[in-house]
């Protein structure tokens, strides 16, 4: 079993998980991971499926939801989502707001 190693940001809303959908595999791993609701998984948008490269398209035929990210201020930087995601396709970068 993986560790899950957390160092989660007190006040929140810094950084925030960017998802790479052609790298997403609909997996749902990270969802019930984020103890702060982050993430929930929806059916890949018609804009978003236009952006895909080709293996994303290929995986998104096979199960066409993905992550996606609900309220980026929500987001504590623990990095858990990143951890568990078996598709590497989270990172966290500087949330804008």
């Amino acid at each position: 079993m993986k560790t899950i190693k957390s160092n989660c940001d007190e006040e929140g809303g810094k950084l925030m998980p960017l998802i790479n959908l052609s790298n997403c595999g609909g997996k749902e791993d990270c969802v019930p991971a984020c103890p702060y609701d982050v993430l929930e998984m929806q059916t890949i948008s018609p804009e978003d499926r236009l952006n895909l490269n080709f293996k994303g398209k290929l995986k998104t035929f096979f199960k066409p939801k993905k992550a996606y990210v609900t309220d980026p201020d929500l987001c504590h930087a623990c990095g858990i989502c990143v951890q568990v995601c078996p598709e590497r396709a989270i990172k966290l970068v500087r949330n804008k707001n």
